[in-house]
């Protein structure tokens, strides 16, 4: 039977929650870790754990806590000691490892305190113990450390300009890690001698170990050349706080040390490696929907861009299945993955997610056989408490009843009160997990 615009509604939801299944940080920590031999299994390497060795847990993220759950559950009382630091709201009871619930997307100095608290643990550590960092997406708002000379003030400010500007994450971490005194590869260098591993759950398109949480224990490959291209690219000087401009230039002229590159002694004895990401929730959402009668396309897993402009391209691949059976005939799902950007025009409520949805909405005005989803996996689209919502081919005729103009919510970037009056933000609450976006266009 062709589902009517309620069963695909239904359907959607129904897909969306296998993937944010199958992105479960614990699940994924549960299988990389194991107690083994006098030490730990980590993946496929074994680590020695002979007293008086320690065992030290630290992260940052929004699925950090269930990560460090799920370390707790495996580890026990192994863990010598442990600090996180997470979004607020998304703590979790751990009984090893303490928890700071800070501030993000802006910094704040509940999280200075937080990652003050993780740095003091690795003080005095020795070549025999192990360091286990749990990162995943938002670990860099959550763990803010200011390099010398810069304040709290200006790390939100920076970050204030660079959410704006419509700058990747690649570029926006690029900053991020040369203002900051343990971000790209800088707690590495903080816990040497000790052995460090770090599993992600990662929230950036290509699973970038560099760039996940901006890579705290990996190498680093940017400069401070690059950070001040950047400033210049996207006119940002006359934003940003004069102490970050001269910290930028000193640092390019070298007179401030660099992040550590390959190469550098504090790496000798880390390992980084991803157990979550976006494609595992794709392939979870692809089964579900086939499960459902539907034939499914994944578009791509690295979708990037202007949200509205890949809002636009996603409807017309829709208008296609529904036109001429093309790339696939329905009932179909199209499914993309990945995290786009929004550059804020107007002063409104809203995220990417209800943003890509507002878009495709305007595209699919009258096109009854449509149903969208995007929604972000780790339960909050933008500074709200939506995950993101839901547009179909009815969307703009029921706005128009309630006198509600989509254009100009969009245009505002407005999108949370337009899609709260009709009833179709998608509310799932902290989901426990983080790894980027999922996008749903379901076809009858």
């Amino acid at each position: 039977m062709v589902p009517e615009p309620q069963a695909r509604r239904a359907h959607a939801l129904q897909i969306f929650r296998a993937a944010l299944q199958a992105a479960d940080p614990g699940r994924c920590v549960r299988r990389a870790l194991a107690v083994e031999g006098g030490g730990l299994r980590i993946l496929d390497r074994h680590y020695p754990l002979k007293e008086p060795s320690r065992l030290v847990v630290l992260g940052a993220g929004k699925a950090t806590p269930a990560m460090a759950a799920a370390a707790e559950e495996v580890l026990g009382g192994r863990i010598s000691a442990g600090a996180i630091n997470t979004k607020y709201g998304h703590a979790l009871p751990l009984a090893h490892i303490a928890t700071t619930q800070c501030g993000h997307p802006l910094p704040d100095q509940a999280g200075v305190e937080g990652t003050e608290r993780m740095l003091g643990l690795l003080e005095d550590l020795g070549s025999d113990d192990l360091v286990l960092c749990l990162f995943s997406g938002g670990g860099s708002a959550l763990m803010p450390a200011p390099a010398a000379g810069l304040s709290l003030a200006d790390k939100q400010a920076t970050t204030q300009a660079l959410l704006a500007c419509g700058a990747p994450i690649e570029e926006i971490n690029t900053l991020r890690k040369h203002l900051s005194k343990v971000k790209g590869g800088q707690l590495a260098r903080q816990a040497s001698p000790a052995r460090v591993v770090s599993l992600l759950i990662s929230d950036v398109i290509g699973d970038r170990l560099d760039t996940i949480a901006s890579g705290p224990t990996h190498p680093d490959v940017t400069t401070f050349a690059q950070c001040l291209a950047l400033v210049e690219r996207y006119h940002l000087r006359a934003q940003l706080p004069p102490s970050v401009c001269r910290h930028l230039e000193a640092g390019a002229a070298g007179a401030q040390p660099e992040t550590p590159k390959a190469g550098d002694p504090c790496f000798a004895r880390t390992r980084t490696a991803v157990v979550g990401s976006n494609l595992l929730a794709i392939e979870a959402a692809q089964e579900a929907a086939r499960a459902l009668g539907y034939q499914t396309l994944v578009l791509s897993s690295r979708i990037a861009g202007e949200t509205r402009e890949v809002a636009a391209m996603h409807a017309a691949i829709a208008q296609e299945v529904c036109a001429t059976g093309r790339p696939l005939a329905p009932p179909a799902c199209l499914i993309s993955g990945g995290e786009t950007t929004v550059t804020l025009r107007g002063g409104g409520k809203g995220g990417r997610n209800q943003e890509f949805a507002l878009a495709a909405a305007l595209q699919l005005d009258g096109w009854e056989r449509v149903t969208c989803l995007s929604g972000g996996t780790d339960g909050t689209d933008g500074p709200t408490d939506a995950a993101g919502a839901l547009a179909d081919g009815s969307t703009l005729e029921r706005a128009r009843q309630l006198g509600l103009s989509a254009a100009a919510c969009l245009q505002e970037n407005d999108s949370y009160p337009f899609f709260e009056a009709l009833g179709d933000l998608l509310h799932s609450g902290p989901t426990g997990t983080n790894v980027m976006d999922l996008r749903l266009l379901l076809v009858s």
